[in-house]
């Protein structure tokens, strides 16, 4: 496949000359990466070399690449984004500091109009989310951390449009994939034009159910100090709330402009100090030893975009280079492809990460929940020990199942997502409430009214107390039959980024499977190595919640 074929999966940047140092691999790596974000996370591996129109000796060579990285996994037949990916989005994020650095008053304005609030950073062709302060009613905007709107059908797009130049007029008739379809790309583009004229005269635009029926916004451009355009701060509302969206606008533009001062004085702020340390490199030297399949310069090149992040917006090839440990010429061809593709942009040699970047499986990931994040792990732990493997969270006094993972045997461990057992008397209970402060975790003990459940069972409420002290100071927790009789469990703590107790995961089993020793030798190793895994997925999209 050539690398103008493959570029031409990549936000159409690819019908303009390739440069001609551009990396072949790193274009067609970015097209399957794009192509599995557009088809909402996952694909037949068949289908996806269809999509990609890519070899499949080829496709195999980039999944087996991406799989090393940790942001792609073959499940079957089909290849399915993961969680470490995330990594090149979060790089962006940090670095531009919108969510940071506005998202704040983004949720005071929702609070205040008590309406839906969005902050829109634009790229080639539409706009992305990257923040999201929604209301709580029945029909309303639901949106994702990366979703991209269509510059053609909402308020972020005519606004961006109104700061182009005859040339990027030219360059989006001839190459933006029309909402309406390729036939109407001429009536699109003009009306385009006609509401970027009136948003240029207005200082905003509105979004009149044009990207969907009932659904009306209100959008207001945020400048840097410099002038460019940096994000577009969109109310969003529905038909019935308001009869138009000019009368949105009316009610909803003294509290907007107000806002888009505060952000605008916030975005003065001075960047952070850059962290000194190096970025992790993104394979270790064992798996990328030759014979192992991996296209070396797919991996280099993405490392370049983990290169950005706090306090470092902008950086100049030398900068990277030393970040990443590669060579300059490695990182000038990467970025040369990078900056062709739309996902970098480099002025007087100064290169900043864009918002494209989030096109790269950000949104479908960003919408993961705990329990899918950790059923792989589950999953594969159950497979590796042959018992149960299970995930609770803390819910009131009791642990609630959310997901879990049983061998094919005839004796097992039963239990369903949804069950709910008292904390007290559970492995996994006491390590949940050994996460909470002592005082929370007493009353909650003290509320159960523990009960004996078996004749093993501790009711006792200072002893409880000293049990659940002690699960925290080992990092674990080990039950024998007060749950149930022959009943043995191991549990330890999931954790997010900041420390805090996310869930426990579990291993069961009859008691006569293995004794006390052999938990602690095979079973409380295997549970750390699921418990990191987990927490390893957890942490980028976990800094996708707000």
């Amino acid at each position: 496949m050539t690398a103008e074929v493959a570029a031409s999966e990549v936000d159409g940047a690819a019908t303009e000359q390739v440069p001609t140092e551009a990396v072949g691999p790193l274009i067609r790596g970015i097209a399957v990466l794009k192509a599995l974000a557009d088809a909402g996370g996952q694909e037949d591996l068949q289908e996806l070399a269809n999509r990609t129109s890519l070899a499949r000796a080829t496709l195999d060579r980039i999944t087996v690449t991406l799989g090393a990285m940790g942001y792609v996994h073959i499940e079957g037949r089909r290849a399915v984004l993961a969680p470490p990916l995330m990594e090149l989005g979060n790089a962006y994020l940090t670095a531009a500091r919108i969510p940071e650095l506005l998202g704040p008053r983004a949720d005071a304005l929702a609070e205040e109009l008590d309406e839906g609030v969005t902050l829109t950073v634009p790229d080639r062709h539409g706009a992305h989310f990257v923040h999201s302060a929604e209301r709580d009613r029945r029909m309303g905007i639901v949106c994702s951390i990366g979703d991209r709107l269509p510059l053609d059908a909402s308020a972020p797009g005519a606004l961006l449009a109104a700061t182009w130049s005859p040339a990027e007029w030219e360059h989006h008739r001839a190459h933006h994939p029309c909402v309406r379809g390729a036939k109407l790309i001429e009536a699109c583009t003009d009306d385009l034009r006609e509401r970027a004229t009136a948003a240029k005269a207005n200082g905003w635009s509105l979004d009149d159910q044009w990207l969907e029926p009932g659904l009306i916004a209100l959008g207001h451009p945020v400048h840097a100090p410099d002038g460019d355009l940096v994000c577009v701060v969109n109310v969003v509302s529905l038909i019935g709330r308001y009869p138009s969206a000019e009368a949105l606008a009316r009610a909803a533009l003294p509290a907007v402009r107000s806002a888009v001062a505060d952000m605008e004085q916030q975005l003065r702020t001075p960047p952070p100090e850059p962290p000194a340390a190096a970025v992790r490199p993104l394979l270790d030297t064992e798996v990328s030893k030759p014979g192992r399949g991996i296209i070396e310069s797919l991996v280099r090149g993405l490392s370049v975009l983990t290169a950005f992040g706090p306090g470092r917006d902008a950086l100049r090839n030398a900068e990277i280079a030393r970040l990443t440990g590669l060579p300059r010429a490695t990182v000038r061809r990467a970025l040369i492809t990078l900056d062709h593709l739309g996902y970098v942009t480099g002025q007087d040699g100064l290169y900043r990460p864009n918002a494209a970047i989030l096109s790269l499986g950000y949104a479908p990931l960003s919408r993961l929940s705990l329990a899918q994040l950790a059923q792989p792990h589950l999953t594969a732990l159950s497979h590796r020990l042959s018992d149960s493997a299970s995930m609770t969270v803390l819910s009131g006094s009791e642990i609630l199942y959310v997901a879990r993972a049983a061998p094919a045997r005839l004796m097992t461990v039963h239990a369903t997502v949804g069950t709910r057992l008292p904390a007290y008397a559970t492995a996994m209970g006491r390590v949940l409430l050994a996460g909470l402060p002592r005082n929370e975790c007493a009353a909650i003990l003290a509320s159960s009214a523990p009960t004996s459940l078996t004749a093993q069972t501790v009711t006792d409420l200072n002893e409880l107390i000293r049990l659940v002290a002690q699960a925290d100071d080992d990092g674990y927790a080990l039950l024998d039959g007060e749950l149930e009789v022959g009943l043995r469990s191991m549990a330890v703590p999931v954790r997010s980024r900041d420390g805090k107790v996310r869930a426990a995961i579990n291993v069961a089993m009859h008691s006569s499977r293995r004794s006390v020793t052999e938990c602690l030798e095979e079973v409380l190793p295997a549970l750390h190595a699921a418990a990191a895994g987990i927490e390893r997925d957890l942490g980028p999209v976990s800094s996708t919640k707000t």
